[in-house]
């Protein structure tokens, strides 16, 4: 089968085409016919060298999201059948390739039928923003009715699906954006007060919207350095989730404060091949949020096919992405 592939680490233009061995399926798995995909930062990581102890064996095929049409199974496949329409979160990371070719092996707990109300390229949108944001907001942000949370990133992939989540908890929704355009996606999926970081500093939307204390929950979907104004906004013995803590902090603020900081790292079920039903079950509650028309996903502009990818990755790289960019295959 056809698949675009890396052999070493660097800029996009390490990705070729390549003719490799069709997957063959194995008990609990499925053969899905890959119809798209989507690009995360994960994988301008995993591609440029940043992540090593996460990257498939050279030659390497990248990506995570996918939606398909399953077209054989393996026993003990449970659920899944041959023309199934499925969407999910298959990892492309450490022993299990990712989804850049024809067809790819997937464990089936790591997939879900794909939401009947939208199409093959937007559900391929939805996997790990989906996920990572409902382990933030859903499961672990313990948000009440009338919270503030803030949410850092709200314009961007996890972040406009955690206003979402949290709208729905019924919380009081504060969403950090860098530029009007994202500001008006953070408004018009609900959120309560949109925040441009760039022209207003900490302390003056934490005096201005909270007097001083601090929001309930913060949940930091830039991170790193990011996380010491997060710190800042949490209120005494608050809560701060983020996507990204891999960097060295000074943690005397949590300290202080007694903050609590919990880790989002979804991959986790993927590396440890424990517990992976959690990914299918997320995938599901979120189908069903979807078809209600309680669950949208922002798309970029412009789109790229897997023959494309090293545009896909040069387009992201130069800035000014607004949504999810969606990456359609053109191999089979």
């Amino acid at each position: 089968m056809k698949a675009m592939v890396i052999n070493k680490f660097g800029g996009p233009e390490v990705f070729e085409l390549a003719d490799i061995p069709k997957p063959e399926v194995k008990p609990g798995y499925v053969l899905v016919r890959v119809i798209a995909s989507s690009l995360n930062p994960f994988e301008i990581k995993l591609r440029s060298g940043l992540l090593p102890e996460f990257m498939p064996p050279f030659p390497a095929i990248l990506n995570s999201d996918v939606s398909g049409v399953v077209v054989a199974v393996g026993e003990n496949v449970e659920v899944l059948k041959p023309g199934d329409e499925v969407y999910g979160f298959i990892g492309g990371m450490t022993d299990e390739n990712g989804v850049l070719a024809e067809y790819a092996l997937v464990d089936e707990e790591l997939l879900c039928k794909k939401p009947s109300n939208i199409d093959f390229k937007t559900a391929a949108l939805f996997p790990l923003v989906g996920i990572s944001a409902y382990k933030a907001i859903i499961e672990n942000s313990r948000l009440k009715p009338g919270d503030k949370v803030l949410i850092h990133g709200a314009g961007g992939g996890v972040g406009h699906i955690a206003v979402q989540f949290a709208k729905m908890l019924n919380a009081e929704v504060y969403a950090t954006v860098s530029n009007d355009e994202k500001a008006e996606i953070a408004e018009h999926l609900g959120a309560d007060y949109v925040i441009n970081y760039k022209t207003t500093d900490v302390e003056e939307y934490l005096n201005k919207y909270t007097d001083g204390k601090g929001f309930d929950v913060v949940f930091d979907t830039i991170g790193a350095d990011n996380l010491i104004n997060s710190f800042k906004a949490a209120k005494v013995e608050g809560l701060v989730l983020t996507t990204n803590s891999r960097v060295a902090l000074d943690l005397t603020l949590v300290h202080h404060k007694s903050l609590t900081l919990k880790t989002i790292f979804i991959v986790l079920p993927i590396l440890k091949k424990t517990d992976r039903s959690e990914i299918g079950n997320i995938l599901n509650e979120m189908k069903k949020m979807i078809e209600t028309g309680n669950l949208t996903i922002y798309r970029d502009k412009t789109e790229f096919n897997f023959s494309e990818i090293i545009n896909a990755h040069k387009y992201y790289e130069a800035g000014g992405t607004t949504a999810k960019i969606a990456l359609i295959n053109d191999l089979i």
